[in-house]
């Protein structure tokens, strides 16, 4: 009997034809949350600079615009699914960054960490930034138009 049978088989079968939804799923929610929260601190900036003065994060003037940019670029881009593995990158950083000074006070041990939704944008960020968007995105497309424009040289050696 081989892999493709009986239960094991109907169930590998089903989870490779809904690969396509971890991805998909996580890239809209984490692209969605950072879209938003760029868009009311792009509104809000000097409430978003004083803000970042109490919590002692330096040149707030400077980083609470360059913060929001950031959150609303990278919110676009994993909405889209375009460059989801570099944009995931700087999620991972504010949020780091948000653990360290907003939400220090909340955590008193590493089980803390699991109460706080900067946390976990922080583990999604990263999967993405692993495994990429998924074959519903941009850069999938982008991908496959590479892969199809790429040409074997002399010695099987590709373009």
């Amino acid at each position: 009997m081989n892999d493709r049978s009986g239960l094991r088989g109907l169930v590998l079968r089903v989870a490779a034809s809904l690969r396509w939804v971890p991805p998909t799923v996580t890239r809209l929610t984490l692209g969605w949350v950072f879209l938003q929260s760029g868009w009311g601190k792009l509104h809000n900036l000097p409430k978003v600079a004083g803000f970042f003065g109490q919590l002692g994060i330096p040149a707030p003037q400077i980083l609470a615009p360059l913060t929001a940019t950031t959150e609303f670029l990278c919110g676009a881009l994993l909405l889209l699914g375009l460059a989801t593995r570099v944009a995931s990158l700087p999620v991972v950083v504010i949020m780091i960054v948000a653990v360290v000074t907003a939400k220090r006070g909340d955590i008193h041990e590493i089980s803390d960490l699991f109460e706080v939704s900067e946390y976990l944008y922080i583990v999604l960020a990263l999967w993405l930034a692993g495994f990429g968007a998924g074959p519903l995105s941009i850069d999938y497309l982008i991908a496959r138009r590479m892969d199809a424009g790429e040409r074997p040289l002399a010695g099987g050696v590709r373009a």
